[in-house]
């Protein structure tokens, strides 16, 4: 799957709406899985991207069990790790 990873970035850098995120999210890039999770969900992994509100990392998903990849070429979807202030 060809995923737009600055296109995402660049939505989640300017969502304001949090409580509507994956809602939006499923509109704008049909297709592209979603996932929200708390830091200690993927403790020890290293995001694909990180920034100063949320990490992405890069899911493949394309065998039965999903797996976090560091390959933009592999993936399948995002997990989106929501740091706490």
């Amino acid at each position: 799957m060809d995923i737009d990873i600055d296109t995402i970035e660049q939505f989640l850098k300017g969502c304001e709406d949090k409580g509507n995120l994956t809602a939006m999210f499923k509109q704008r890039f049909p297709g592209v899985s979603l996932t929200r999770c708390e830091p200690s969900d993927l403790s020890g992994e290293i995001p694909f991207r990180s920034h100063e509100e949320f990490d992405i990392h890069l899911v493949d998903g394309r065998d039965h069990c999903w797996k976090i990849t560091r390959q933009l070429l592999e993936a399948t979807g995002v997990v989106v790790v929501e740091k706490k202030r």
